[in-house]
């Protein structure tokens, strides 16, 4: 399955140097004239000729202005330093012939086992480096929301919305596309990096400058608009019920999630790419009768046009009730077999016959519960103590949002685990199904093995990153599984058979594959 809506008068150690950035030349005494100035106002400390002039400010900066300058800089220091410790790989990837690997996948026997590939020094790199940016952001997603909160800069935001707005609901959607902008403008070069010098120097990317231009203009438009609509709904829970919002909010949870499971892949993907009906209609009857066997009645089968993009493969069914779908990438289908293309998406069909995506649903909602609940007791207090830093004295005001998903972004590392935990087992029945119902143990084998290789990925993870990052069951596992898994060869019953229909003639079935 898939998925992607993060103190304090020193907020980082140069700011006794922005204070006084003229100390080592000039003494500064408690009846200086620099102490009535802002450390960020202009000083001219030499005339036209040379000679040394009495200083004096031209135009003091605003409180709003030195916020900002305070998180540009801040931000700044932290982006170039980022940066500058990711230049390494880049430069190294960019001199690094990726070799495919040598494992082979031909054989004569049918049931013989698919070797586990040893990964190429490329992706071993880039697995690497990829540990290195995530535990970079794990820092970032709680530092950018922290300096932005208790410099108070939040608060000014929200008052400029206010006058801006004036009614409460304009207010809250004001500030929300305020801070996305903010955020969009600081994220930048992030995201510049990894998107698209990072994806291209590691030989993983088609995109054009212009279209991940246009793809980041457009998320940024999505969250605006999205934020806009939605983001008053918890701050009117809670000043309504300012001890219980967080109830209510997790409660709300999993009709919205349904809402958007509904409206994405008819509103919000094709903003990105082009689904179009298959090309190979001999696939896609062949897809259809599978999708028929499993259960999914009324069908339909896109292809989507990521080679634009990328150069990785996926496919995956989205969705919900009129909506579902299944979707293959084109690059999925150029570089997999039609064997290794139907037992993958045997695999995503598996998560809608068991009941995945409602099974999630009501997972995250139940974890939501204690998440919510958990940023409700620290922002209170976190308010009831640093309330005059943070010019806001409740969670219900619409500047407390920074101080939000600063809290979510630390919690996040103590729930994550479990969401994950929960992830792999889900992964792991619908592999389990996929092969069950196709019985393509070596397709599923080989499928992998060439996704491992067009994807960069390594075959086995370390126990931090299954416990914080893996989604999915290591690519090493699932080879390991489809080669030992064959029950029906000594007569065992499969765990799915009885979910199994009988296939229509294909004259008589109800999805027409047309988008």
């Amino acid at each position: 399955m898939t998925a992607s809506i993060r103190k304090m008068d020193s907020p980082f150690p140069t700011q006794a140097i922005l204070n006084h950035p003229i100390t080592p030349i000039l003494p500064i005494t408690p009846n200086s004239p620099l102490r009535r100035f802002s450390p960020f106002s202009r000083l001219r400390l030499f005339g036209p000729s040379g000679r040394f002039c009495r200083l004096s400010p031209l135009r003091p900066l605003s409180p709003i202005s030195r916020s900002l300058h305070r998180l540009a800089l801040a931000s700044a220091f932290f982006a170039g330093l980022a940066l500058f410790l990711l230049a390494t790989p880049i430069a190294q990837a960019q001199s690094t012939t990726s070799t495919p690997s040598t494992t082979s996948t031909q054989s004569t026997d049918p049931d013989a086992p698919v070797p586990v590939p040893e990964p190429s020094p490329l992706a071993l790199q880039y697995h690497h480096s990829n540990n290195y940016i995530w535990l970079f952001f794990q820092f970032w997603g709680i530092f950018l929301p922290g300096i932005f909160v208790f410099t108070g800069l939040s608060a000014k935001v929200r008052d400029f919305a206010q006058r801006l707005g004036r009614r409460w609901f304009f207010v809250v959607g004001i500030y929300c596309v305020l801070v996305l902008s903010l955020q969009f403008i600081v994220m930048l070069p992030f995201a510049y990096y990894i998107g698209f010098v990072r994806q291209h120097a590691y030989g993983l990317s088609n995109q054009t400058l212009f279209k991940w231009a246009s793809d980041y203009v457009i998320s940024l438009g999505v969250s605006c608009v999205g934020g806009f609509l939605l983001l008053w709904i918890p701050y009117g829970l809670g000043k309504l019920s300012p001890r219980r919002w967080w109830l209510y909010t997790a409660l709300l949870a999993a009709p919205f999630i349904c809402f958007q499971m509904l409206i994405w892949p008819v509103w919000i993907d094709p903003l990105y790419n082009s689904f179009g009906a298959m090309k190979d209609k001999q696939l896609e009857s062949d897809i259809l009768a599978l999708a028929q066997r499993a259960g999914i009645e009324g069908g339909r089968v896109y292809e989507v046009k990521k080679s634009v993009d990328t150069k990785a493969v996926n496919a995956y069914v989205t969705g919900f009730g009129a909506t579902k779908r299944i979707v293959l990438w084109d690059t999925a289908i150029q570089k997999l077999t039609r064997d290794e293309l139907l037992v993958v998406m045997a695999h995503e069909m598996g998560h809608y016959v068991l009941g995945h995506v409602v099974k999630m649903i009501c997972f995250s909602t139940v974890l939501l519960f204690f998440f919510l609940y958990l940023v409700h007791r620290l922002g209170e207090y976190l308010v009831a103590h640093f309330g005059r830093r943070l010019k806001f004295q409740q969670l219900s005001d619409v500047a407390s949002l920074p101080l939000i998903v600063m809290l979510a972004a630390a919690l996040s590392l103590v729930f994550e685990p479990a969401a994950l935990a929960y992830s792999r087992f889900i992964e792991h029945e619908a592999d389990q199904f996929g092969v069950e119902i196709t019985r393509s143990n070596r397709a599923a084998a080989t499928a992998f093995v060439k996704i491992q290789q067009e994807n960069l990925g390594v075959p086995r993870h370390g126990l931090l990153y299954t416990i914080w990052r893996s989604s999915h069951p290591s690519i090493g596992d699932r080879i390991d599984f489809f080669n030992g898994y064959k029950p029906w060869k000594t007569g065992a019953a499969l765990r799915y058979e009885h979910l199994f229909k009988p296939v229509k003639p294909l004259d008589q079935r109800t999805g027409d594959g047309n988008p």
